[in-house]
């Protein structure tokens, strides 16, 4: 198998079970809302991004250097397996102390979080390090190109908390069962992944190595704190609105958020399965890893610019249709952070390839200037314009984030034509919003035609070469189809 037909079939895999995530996660979010109502959602949301910036304590970088060296040398996967393990073990319980700490403290000085608070906020912390403890399993499938099992896990995570959210709400439940929820979903893909390892690869050797676990965090230490920078950056604005504003602010902004965020699977599940690819052509061939790099760009750009276009302009109906009338506020919020979709479709392409060249410093540095500029920004805009200063900000900080990256590695490894990239994507999207603004009907069937609209520009408009044709007909048997060639030029 090709290099692009796993990159493929990978991505196809994961694609799929995340948007099969994405749908239950729709419905997930929509009932959950509905329910706990403004304040309610806010309390949840405000615990869950504690619980992910402080989950990065339970990886610090783990993951991303078993797949990067495993995906180099096969044989390192039992060492990495045995040692890992024990570290992350440590490392969760030092996790649940930093949050108690976290809490503690600011209570003591601000008085902010009640006594549910606090315990809605522990729970989900705790579902969260279960998550964590997967990560050198889904780390090495990752490595050995195995998607299928972390894409079973993500559906039945997925499944799990959608027959519980219903379950709780028809039992009149409050919001710490919603909490609790997280636990048990956790734990049952912790206990899946765990099976599906041992069943594939039977028990591993015992091959505890101290020196090697020094290396290993030595090595990750950089990725870590480019993990910490990075959840700070973009999970520290939900916090800072709950502890500047009010439970109802934090609701009226994590609800859009959480929409922008369901976006995210597309370019999650392409450069997962893409990293592999660039840490292996790292090693074999520059040139390969310059094309897929200026491919990847291309791609992740044709497909984040309509949504940001389209979303803009549906706003209000998609708002009133998931949350209801008392989330009206939140249209001018998801207007503002679809923005941020595009720019971070292509973070995530520097986010892989940057580690994957072992530059994982300059990853961090980037990634510093960011976080300082989002949390000085966020405490001034947060006081004056509270979830509409947040979500600004959010949007700025990607925009700084992909203005260095791509001028780091313009300048020191591949340039990209923005130009040629950007511009026909853009006359699509243009095409697509002209439909959307011209037409109203139901919002579904408006959705479907507008991205047939969209594709279909696309097409005629020759975006794609013979390049992109040779990649797809490694794919499909796109030959059979000859009066498609005439869309390539």
């Amino acid at each position: 198998m090709s290099s692009v037909q796993r990159l493929a079939k990978n991505t196809t895999l994961l694609f799929v079970s995340q948007m099969i995530s994405y749908i239950l996660g729709f419905f997930i979010t929509m009932y959950s809302a509905r329910y706990l109502g403004t304040a309610g959602f806010g309390v949840l949301s405000t615990a869950l991004s504690l619980a992910y910036i402080f989950a990065v304590f339970t990886d610090l970088g783990l993951s991303t250097i078993i797949t990067r060296e495993v995906s180099r040398d096969k044989s390192l996967q039992t060492k990495y397996f045995t040692n890992t393990t024990i570290l992350r073990l440590g490392l969760a319980l030092l996790t649940f102390v930093l949050v108690v700490l976290f809490v503690n403290i600011v209570n003591l000085v601000h008085h902010q979080y009640p006594p549910q608070t606090v315990l809605v906020i522990y729970i989900i912390v705790a579902s969260i390090i279960f998550n964590g403890l997967s990560g050198t399993f889904t780390a090495i499938f990752q490595a050995l190109q195995k998607m299928e099992y972390q894409s079973i896990s993500l559906i039945l995570n997925s499944v799990l908390m959608l027959i519980g959210t219903i379950v709780v709400i028809y039992f009149n439940k409050d919001i710490l069962f919603f909490a609790l929820l997280y636990v048990i979903a956790n734990v049952a893909c912790l206990i899946f992944i765990l099976s599906v390892y041992f069943w594939k690869y039977s028990l591993p050797k015992w091959d505890f190595d101290l020196n090697f676990i020094k290396i290993t965090l030595i090595a990750a230490l950089p990725l870590s704190i480019v993990s910490i920078f990075t959840l700070i950056a973009f999970r520290v604005d939900t916090v800072l609105l709950s502890l500047l504003k009010s439970s109802v602010d934090v609701g009226i902004y994590s609800a859009p958020y959480r929409l922008f965020e369901a976006f995210l699977f597309l370019p999650a599940a392409f450069t997962i399965s893409v990293f592999p690819i660039f840490s292996q052509f790292f090693i074999s061939s520059n040139d390969s890893l310059k094309f897929t790099y200026q491919k990847s760009f291309k791609y992740l750009t044709i497909l984040s610019l309509p949504i940001a276009v389209g979303v803009t302009l549906l706003a209000e109906p998609i708002i009133l249709l998931i949350y209801k009338s008392s989330f009206l506020q939140s249209v001018i919020v998801l207007q503002i952070l679809i923005w941020t979709v595009p720019i971070t479709f292509l973070n995530y392409i520097f986010g892989s390839i940057l580690p994957a060249m072992n530059r994982q410093t300059t990853l961090l540095k980037i990634t510093f200037i960011s976080m300082i500029f989002n949390i000085v920004l966020n405490l001034w805009a947060i006081p004056h314009y509270s979830y509409i200063g947040a979500s600004i900000v959010t949007v700025l900080t990607e925009i700084i984030v992909i203005i260095l990256c791509f001028f780091v590695l313009s300048k020191s490894f591949c340039s990209v034509n923005l130009k040629n990239v950007i511009f026909k994507p853009a006359v699509a999207s243009a095409v697509m919003a002209c439909f959307i603004l011209t037409v109203n009907i139901n919002l579904f069937l408006e959705i479907i035609i507008s991205i047939i609209i969209y594709f279909a520009v696309i097409l005629l408009i020759q975006t794609f070469d013979r390049e992109d044709h040779d990649i797809l007909a490694q794919i499909i048997p796109i030959d059979r189809f000859k009066f498609l060639d005439r869309f390539f030029k």
